[in-house]
């Protein structure tokens, strides 16, 4: 919960908060023995289909030349190069590669960790595991201030001032939407 404050309050403030994003960029070429394996894919100067994977051997040599795992990223493809973006976590990558001519480009950007945590806070580029574990920790927090409101409930008596603190804290920032916000 204290993270997911924190995150708040720089979500709040990110342009407040100055980053500089670390940009990492890479060539290559691609083996003279793999490039028939892309080249095959093209037929007639048409692409292929949207859903083509790149094939098992370039995707191999480019997670053993780069550490860029592209297994299984969507591919856009056209007649000339098959380009894969990959956006992760407070940062961005893409890679692109020169069907004819088997040059290969990859580029990595790196914004940071206040960065990295405000896109967990969203659920951003996180995967399927990361937002069933925050709308898991959603329903948690639901429990707590429902059951919290319970126990208000049960301590109430002897504390007048509990109610009119509790309608306070759903009435002013019901009131500063309303008023202030355009």
């Amino acid at each position: 919960m204290m993270l997911f404050a924190i995150t708040g309050i720089t979500l709040n403030h990110a342009s407040q908060i100055e980053s500089k994003p670390v940009v990492t960029a890479r060539k290559a070429q691609v083996p003279a023995e793999l490039l028939p394996h892309l080249q095959a894919l093209v037929v007639e100067g048409e692409p292929p289909s949207a859903n083509t994977l790149l094939p098992l051997t370039v995707s191999d040599w480019l997670s053993r030349t780069w550490g860029a795992q592209v297994a299984e990223h969507a591919v856009e493809w056209s007649a000339e190069e098959a380009y894969i973006a990959m956006p992760r976590p407070g940062g961005d990558a893409w890679l692109r590669i020169d069907i004819a001519s088997g040059e290969a480009e990859y580029e990595v950007t790196d914004r940071g960790w206040i960065s990295w945590l405000n896109d967990l806070h969203k659920g951003r580029h996180t995967g399927v595991l990361w937002a069933w574990f925050i709308d898991a920790f959603a329903v948690v927090c639901l429990i707590f201030s429902a059951t919290g409101l319970l126990i208000l409930k049960y301590h109430s008596a002897k504390r007048p001032g509990t109610w009119p603190l509790v309608g306070l804290g759903l009435v002013l920032p019901a009131l500063i939407a309303i008023l202030f916000i355009h």
